[in-house]
C-alpha cells in the first residue's frame, strides 16, 4: 500500500468517526458500545405488559424520541400476537447540562502581565478629558466564554396489549399496525455495516 492510499484510508476512517458521533440517535436498541449513543429498550411487566423506553442523544429532538417509543410500542405489540396497545402511563425526561468554558486564546489576568490592563485618557468634544478603562465592561475587552446547554430526552410509556377492534373514544389507545404505518417513514435505522 502506498503512503497516499494509507493517508486516504485514515482520512475515511476519521470522517466516519466523527459523522457518527455528530448524528441524532437511530432507531436501535440501547445497548453498550454502539456508535451512536441512545435507543429502546423494554421490560415485560406481565404477559400483556411492558414498560417501554426510548433515550436519545443530545442531537435528537424530544419529537422524535417520543415518536421512537411509539414505534416500538407498536411493533411490540405485533411481535406479540397483540392488534392494539393502551397507553397506561408515559414520562419525558428533559437532562440538561450547561457548560461554561472561558476562550482559550483570551486570558487578560494571566500571563506576564498579571492583572494589568491598558487605561487611557482621551479628549471627547463637547465632553472634555474622558478616560477609558477596560473595567467598566467594554465587550472588547470583557472576559470571553462559551456557553452550551446540552439536552436529552428520555421518553418512558407503561403500555397495556390486547387483541381484537381498539376500543372507540380512548384517546389512549393506539391500533399498532396503524401506528407502525404512518410512523415508518420518519424513522431512521443506523447504517448498515
Amino acid at each position: 500500500m502506498s503512503r497516499n492510499s494509507v493517508a486516504v484510508a485514515v482520512a475515511v476512517a476519521l470522517s466516519a468517526g466523527l459523522a457518527a458521533c455528530a448524528t441524532p440517535t437511530p432507531y436501535q436498541p440501547n445497548v453498550r458500545g454502539s456508535a451512536t449513543s441512545g435507543g429502546y429498550s423494554e421490560v415485560r411487566l406481565e404477559a400483556d405488559r411492558y414498560r417501554v423506553t426510548f433515550a436519545g442523544n443530545s442531537l435528537t429532538s424530544r419529537e422524535t424520541v417520543e415518536a421512537y417509543l411509539l414505534f416500538r410500542a407498536a411493533e411490540l405489540t405485533v411481535q406479540n400476537g397483540y392488534d392494539w396497545f393502551s397507553v397506561v402511563e408515559r414520562d419525558v425526561d428533559k437532562k440538561s447540562r450547561t457548560y461554561v468554558e472561558p476562550d482559550p486564546f483570551y486570558r487578560p489576568w494571566y500571563g506576564s502581565y498579571g492583572f494589568w490592563r491598558p487605561s487611557w485618557r482621551y479628549y471627547g468634544r463637547g465632553f472634555g478629558w474622558r478616560s477609558w478603562d477596560p473595567f467598566w465592561g467594554d465587550p472588547f475587552w470583557a472576559d470571553r466564554v462559551d456557553v452550551r446547554t446540552v439536552e436529552r430526552f428520555e421518553a418512558s410509556a407503561e403500555i397495556f396489549m390486547s387483541r381484537g377492534r381498539k376500543p372507540e373514544g380512548d384517546v389512549r389507545a393506539f391500533d399498532a399496525r396503524a401506528v407502525i404505518e404512518n410512523l415508518r417513514p420518519r424513522i431512521q435505522y443506523p447504517a448498515p455495516k
